[in-house]
C-alpha cells in the first residue's frame, strides 16, 4: 500500500506542478493591473491556455499510473506468499530499456525541433523515435519467448504471471502510442504540412512517452530486484 501511495502522490504532484505551468490555477479576480491588449501585430502576447487534448492527456496518465500503481502493489503482496519464485531478467531487456531511452529522448529532440519549426531535423527525430520504439516491442517479444524456452511459462508459479502480465500491459500502452506517434510521423513527412500544426502532436507524444519510460524503468527495477531492496531499506529506515 505504501508503495502505490508514494508513486500516486508523485504523479498527483507533476500534474499540480504542470497545471500551475499553465496558469489554470490562477486567480484573475484577484489580480490587479491594467488588462494587457493584443499587440498592433495581432499577435497575443497572453500565454495560451493549454489545449483540452493535452489535459485529457494528463487525466489519461492519472489513470494509467493508477492502474499500474495497483499492479504494483498486488505484486509487493503476492511476493510474500510461499509459493513464489523469482525468475530471472532477461539481459535482453537492458537492451530494450536502452532502446525505449533513446526513443524518448529522440522524441524529445523532435519537441525542440518542431518549437523552432526545423523540419528538416524534425522528420528524422520522429522516425528515430518510431523506430526505437517498435525495436523495442520486438525485443520484448524477443525476452518473453527467450524466458519461455527456458520453461518460465506464464502458468509455472505468480512470479511468472505477474511479469508476462505487467510487460503485455506496458507493451500494449506502447503500441497505442505508436499509432499516435506513427501518424504524426506521416503527416510530418507530408510536404504541405506546417510545423505549427504538428507541434502539439509531438508534445503530446513526447510526454507520453516519458511517462511510460517512467512506468517501464519503476517495472525494471521491479523485476530486477531493486525495488525490493529500497522498499526493504525504507522500512528498515521508519522502524
Amino acid at each position: 500500500m505504501n508503495v502505490i501511495l508514494v508513486f500516486l502522490a508523485a504523479i498527483g504532484a507533476i500534474i499540480i506542478w504542470w497545471l500551475a505551468g499553465q496558469r489554470l490555477t490562477s486567480k484573475p479576480w484577484l489580480e490587479t493591473g491594467s488588462v494587457q491588449l493584443p499587440a498592433h501585430d495581432g499577435v497575443d502576447r497572453q500565454p495560451s491556455p493549454a489545449p483540452a487534448v493535452k489535459i485529457g492527456l494528463f487525466v489519461f496518465l492519472g489513470v494509467v499510473g493508477a492502474v499500474f500503481s495497483l499492479a504494483v502493489s498486488a505484486y509487493f503482496m503476492r511476493m510474500a506468499s510461499a509459493d513464489w519464485w523469482a525468475m530471472p531478467v532477461p539481459r535482453l531487456l537492458w537492451v530494450n530499456t536502452a532502446a525505449l531511452a533513446l526513443s524518448s529522448a529522440a522524441l524529445q529532440w523532435a519537441k525542440r525541433e518542431a518549437g523552432h519549426g526545423r523540419m528538416e531535423n524534425l522528420r528524422p527525430a520522429l522516425a528515430a523515435a518510431f523506430v526505437l520504439a517498435v525495436a523495442f516491442l520486438v525485443g520484448q517479444v524477443q525476452a518473453w519467448r527467450e524466458l519461455v524456452s527456458a520453461g518460465y511459462v506464464l502458468a509455472d508459479n505468480p512470479s511468472n504471471s505477474f511479469f508476462y502480465m505487467l510487460t503485455g500491459l506496458h507493451g500494449l500502452h506502447i503500441l497505442g502510442g505508436l499509432a499516435v506517434l506513427s501518424h504524426t510521423t506521416v503527416r510530418a513527412f507530408s510536404t504541405d504540412i506546417a510545423p505549427e500544426r504538428l507541434r502539439l502532436s509531438v508534445d503530446l507524444s513526447a510526454i507520453y512517452s516519458h511517462f511510460m519510460l517512467a512506468v517501464w524503468l519503476l517495472l525494471f527495477a521491479l523485476f530486477a530486484g531493486w525495488a525490493n531492496d529500497f522498499v526493504d531499506l525504507c522500512r528498515t529506515l521508519l522502524n
